[in-house]
């Protein structure tokens, strides 16, 4: 499969949003008063952790995808 420039620089783009996004998500979770109960996790915190780690680990394939292709339309332009 060949990605357009146009398409791996939204792939790309989207991995680095992911970056952006995802890391002050958790921040915010961590400190919320839902988080904790006499200092052990809720379901909400650990559902919500996992919900970010999964986005971030589709946010990296889905950014070296993009990188990939974008390195790659920069050789055969």
């Amino acid at each position: 499969m060949t990605l357009t420039r146009r398409t791996s620089l939204f792939l790309l783009a989207f991995g680095v949003w992911t970056y952006l996004l995802w890391p002050n998500f958790i921040r915010n979770i961590w400190g919320s008063d839902r988080s904790w109960v006499d200092g052990a996790p809720t379901s909400y915190l650990i559902v919500h952790v996992v919900i970010a780690a999964v986005s971030l680990v589709l946010g990296t394939a889905i950014g070296v995808l993009g990188w990939r292709g974008f390195r790659a339309s920069r050789r055969t332009s």
